[in-house]
């Protein structure tokens, strides 16, 4: 089974909320995707985003019954904390926190459709360095997105990160990719709706780090 297809997103109910407690137990899988990449330049991302997670995990268990879905505890923040909101607490996580998911998005939506650099085709580069650009460039400063060029050029071989998706497992590349596109129809879902609430809410920052 692939890494991925072990903690599948469940589906989003009709009014796109998204529960606090099944958000958390799914997402603190993924922190494990970016061994994947090999790098350790990308442990920073991941170290960001398990330290968002237990951010927000903190706050939700103070008080469940409150903070049933996101929205909630966004909602309740904004209530508790006007002055300082949205740069507070388990806002201020989900929102960066938020951007490592869709990088995550954009880097398998890439490779399942795809997308591969003609002069190296057996590199994934070109994906890692599409999500980068998307979901996170505009928010890193001179300093960090050069970190970040040195991480894009040290992206494992294709090949390689597909069989450390597969756990290992030596699999087609067309039934990996398979199993990536299984994955992306909740997860993108339940990515765009977080974007979407931010959106709604007024509660998106584009400072730079």
């Amino acid at each position: 089974m692939s890494l991925l297809l072990d903690n599948q997103f469940k589906e989003l109910p009709p009014d796109n909320s998204i529960d606090t407690k099944l958000f958390l137990e799914t997402v603190s899988h993924l922190p494990s995707f970016f061994d994947c990449l090999g790098s350790k330049v990308f442990t920073v991302i991941k170290s960001d985003i398990n330290g968002n997670i237990m951010k927000i995990k903190a706050v939700y268990l103070k008080d469940p019954e409150r903070y049933v879905t996101l929205q909630h505890i966004l909602e309740a923040e904004r209530q508790d904390n006007a002055a300082e909101w949205p740069k507070i607490g388990a806002t201020l996580a989900l929102m960066w926190l938020k951007r490592g998911l869709r990088f995550i998005q954009i880097l398998l939506q890439s490779m399942a459709d795809g997308e591969r650099d003609e002069n190296n085709p057996n590199l994934i580069r070109v994906n890692v360095t599409k999500a980068y650009e998307q979901a996170l460039k505009k928010y890193h400063g001179w300093l960090v997105q050069k970190i970040f060029q040195t991480a894009l050029y040290a992206a494992p071989y294709r090949s390689n990160f597909l069989k450390a998706l597969s756990k290992g497992e030596e699999v087609k590349e067309e039934d990996c990719l398979s199993n990536v596109s299984q994955f992306l129809v909740n997860y993108t879902a339940t990515v765009d709706a977080i974007y979407d609430m931010y959106t709604n809410l007024n509660a998106e920052l584009d400072y730079t780090v």
